[in-house]
């Protein structure tokens, strides 16, 4: 697998974690979890894709890893602050816009 390829797989992939922790108080076990759950899922990536662990992949993966969390956190304070009921899950208020339900 290419490695831009696999960047690009985790940095979609670390989206709705990153909107999950921008909703949470800092520091909490919800805000850790967003940020490790995914880890399993790179490495699984790392070895299914045959990418290894060389020194190289490092910067490019972790870089995608927190470059989601970061977009996904933005994602949710532009949402926050032009809707009132903005939940925790990504999916859930995407859903909720496609159809009208949120409010103004």
């Amino acid at each position: 697998m290419n490695i831009w390829i696999a960047a690009l797989i985790v940095f979609l992939f670390n989206l709705p974690f990153g909107y999950w922790r921008g909703n949470v108080r800092k520091f909490s076990l919800q805000w850790a979890l967003a940020i490790h759950i995914p880890v399993p899922f790179v490495i699984v990536l790392r070895i299914l894709g045959h990418l290894g662990f060389k020194f190289i992949t490092y910067p490019i993966l972790v870089g995608a890893f927190f470059g989601g969390q970061f977009v996904g956190k933005l994602i949710y304070n532009k949402l926050k602050g032009n809707y009132k009921n903005i939940s925790s899950c990504l999916f859930v208020d995407l859903y909720r816009l496609s159809k009208g339900e949120a409010e103004g």
